[in-house]
């Protein structure tokens, strides 16, 4: 019976690193997609617009450069904290497996 448990509380693990790792993918998609924002408004020359709901407003290009580096930096910060859930589930993954295997 413990075995059934341990295999099952595996399975729930493995789920949760899924989960894990696709809110990763996701929150580095959302870092790329920054990053190239920054890079394109440094390498224009001309008006620089964001959308805010439903309307484009013409924005300088400092204000829109720094909200952007502070969403990058949240964003980056939640990586990383993902990172830490991550590698925690792994070894608690690696650990269960190891017992399972000894039996």
């Amino acid at each position: 019976m413990a075995d059934q448990k341990k295999i099952q509380e595996l399975q729930i693990l493995e789920q949760n690193l899924q989960g894990i790792l696709m809110q990763r993918q996701a929150f580095e998609l959302e870092i790329n997609e920054t990053e190239n924002a920054l890079k394109e408004i440094d390498k224009s020359n001309e008006d620089v617009y964001k959308i805010v709901g439903q309307i484009m407003l013409k924005t300088g290009k400092e204000t829109v450069t720094k909200e952007l580096e502070e969403k990058n930096k949240v964003f980056l910060l939640r990586v990383k904290s993902i990172e830490k859930q991550e590698n925690t589930i792994k070894d608690q993954i690696e650990k269960l497996r190891s017992e399972l295997q000894k039996k």
